[in-house]
């Protein structure tokens, strides 16, 4: 890496991880397995490994920047920080693979919202559940005329069978 920035006065003794790489370091047996010694990481390793974690992506930041830059953008994209870690694969690795899954996380919560607006909402489940959007239209359970603009649902008894309401849902294999 290129020389170290001086961390902004205001937020030198803050440490930003702390909790996490307290629990990394006893994930990795720091002092978990000495019965004599207090429970957990010293406070002197935390705030040094937090040091070391806030200036590497504080770097990583800045690489990333002077990509974008040089491309003559104002934005940061997610090509400027592959670019910035090109000459280390193993990172290189980890971030496409942390990026994929982000995308099929996405995708699959996107098939899931859609799966569920099939189901509950449209004029398609209305005819799913065999009534009549006409015979609905504008007024309540008790025949008053209701206030809103939209199309009610009239709502189903608890009397209901499996007959009368059918519910339909796909399912992805």
């Amino acid at each position: 890496m290129a020389e170290p920035r001086a961390r902004v006065a205001r937020h030198k003794g803050q440490m930003n991880f702390a909790s996490d790489l307290r629990a990394l370091l006893s994930g990795y047996g720091d002092r978990d397995a000495h019965p004599y010694c207090p429970q957990g990481p010293l406070p002197e390793t935390v705030r040094v490994l937090d040091e070391m974690v806030t200036d590497f992506i504080l770097e990583m930041c800045h690489q990333a920047a002077s990509c974008a830059h040089y491309a003559r953008r104002q934005k940061i994209k997610v090509d400027d920080f592959r670019f910035a870690l090109r000459r280390d694969p193993i990172k290189l690795g980890r971030v496409q693979e942390l990026l994929r899954m982000d995308r099929e996380l996405k995708d699959a919560r996107k098939i899931f919202d859609q799966d569920d607006d099939q189901v509950t909402t449209g004029k398609k489940a209305v005819e799913d559940l065999d009534v009549s959007v006409d015979e609905t239209e504008g007024t309540t359970a008790a025949g008053k005329k209701s206030k809103g603009k939209g199309k009610r649902v009239a709502r189903r008894g608890s009397d209901a069978t499996e007959d009368t309401v059918s519910k339909k849902r796909r399912v992805n294999a």
